[in-house]
């Protein structure tokens, strides 16, 4: 968890670990890149989404390390039972030795779950959700289709309560800040939810700001090789700083800061995040060395720079990888492979019926 890691050690929103200095980020940028900041000024520019104010019990729920019982379905949660049969078999099963323990149930939101619903539906059924600042995408395996859609509050409920980025958001926002004496800003946790769009991978960007001059552009899904991104290079440029001198220069409350976009198949240019200049956040295929000192970057006098993965020969596995479990114990837990999950019972099996052999062994009179 990132509460564990030493102060020492920045941690990128995308999951990431950095151990330099560079950049002096302060917990007041830190602030305006909270998405109900922007997305009023940007509105027109990015994708449809409603903010929700996070309840205090929702949140404490969020970072409850206990047994995971997801909630916040449009139907109760609680098991129910008709048969008495059933009833007799339940009190067979204890949580633990202790005779007043009660079966684990998920806590219910009910007006909450409500106003979730209700914008979800707003949205076309479909969203991707989010907090202030992070996604969790770091948590997307844990889902039956590894997607970060939503359809309701509990889908919502079982990404963020794997996710290392939720818990950074609502536990230490403002670890990397390079004003640490002064005190935390008050942060009023809210639950984004976005309208579901599939965006194609190779058409994201990450783009940098400093001094309100956008100096660099990088592919945002740095660890695939897209043909077009090499081949487009120059209108993809064009497209970005067009968007970047008409519509988002000069109008952010800072004046360095990173913010991503999604160019479509027709080439234009949507806002998706915006981000703290600072190590926070991924530099991807630049370093926050070259962003923050000047050099190459500021010496060019056309445009920013811009990098992407040349070949497949630089292929990188996705840093999200770090986060996932075994797959043989989601294939397993999930029953998508069949002979995984006949082999794995076969085992149990023979397991027992060693065991059994064992025990009758010793049982039998020498």
């Amino acid at each position: 968890m990132f509460s564990k890691i030493s102060e020492d050690r920045k941690i990128f929103t995308d999951g990431h670990i950095s151990f330099t200095g560079y950049c002096s980020m302060k917990k007041e940028q830190v602030v305006n890149c909270q998405f109900s900041v922007w997305y009023p000024i940007f509105k027109k520019h990015t994708i449809k989404s409603q903010i929700l104010p996070l309840p205090q019990n929702v949140i404490e729920y969020l970072l409850d390390d206990g047994t995971l019982v997801v909630s916040g379905s449009d139907h109760n949660t609680q098991q129910t039972h008709t048969n008495n049969s059933d009833s007799d078999a339940e009190e067979d099963i204890q949580w633990s030795d202790d005779e007043t323990t009660s079966t684990v149930t998920a806590p219910e939101f009910p007006e909450f779950n409500s106003k979730v619903l209700e914008a979800i539906n707003a949205l076309g059924g479909r969203v991707f959700p989010k907090l202030n600042w992070s996604a969790p995408r770091d948590a997307n395996w844990i889902a039956l289709n590894s997607s970060l859609q939503c359809h309701s509050l509990s889908d919502i409920f079982l990404l963020f309560k794997s996710s290392d980025f939720i818990t950074h958001d609502l536990t230490q926002p403002f670890l990397v800040c390079s004003d640490q004496d002064s005190p935390d800003p008050v942060i009023n946790y809210e639950l984004v939810l976005r309208k579901w769009s599939e965006l194609i991978p190779g058409g994201e960007f990450r783009c940098f700001v400093k001094e309100n001059k956008l100096i660099a552009i990088s592919q945002r899904d740095y660890t695939q090789y897209y043909q077009h991104v090499l081949k487009q290079e120059e209108e993809i440029c064009h497209a970005i700083q067009g968007f970047f001198s008409q519509h988002i220069q000069y109008n952010f409350l800072d004046e360095d800061f990173v913010f991503d976009v999604y160019r479509d198949s027709q080439g234009k240019v949507w806002l998706i995040d915006v981000n703290p200049f600072g190590e926070v956040t991924d530099s991807l295929l630049f370093t926050w060395e070259e962003l923050t000192s000047g050099g190459e970057l500021t010496q060019q006098q056309e445009g920013p720079a811009f990098r992407c993965t040349t070949s497949e020969v630089t292929v990188q596995p996705s840093p999200c990888l770090s986060y996932r479990i075994p797959r043989d114990f989601v294939d397993l837990s999930t029953g998508e492979d069949a002979f995984k999950l006949i082999d794995f019972l076969k085992l149990k099996k023979s397991q027992q019926e060693e065991s059994e052999e064992e025990e009758e062994e010793e049982n039998t009179p020498q």
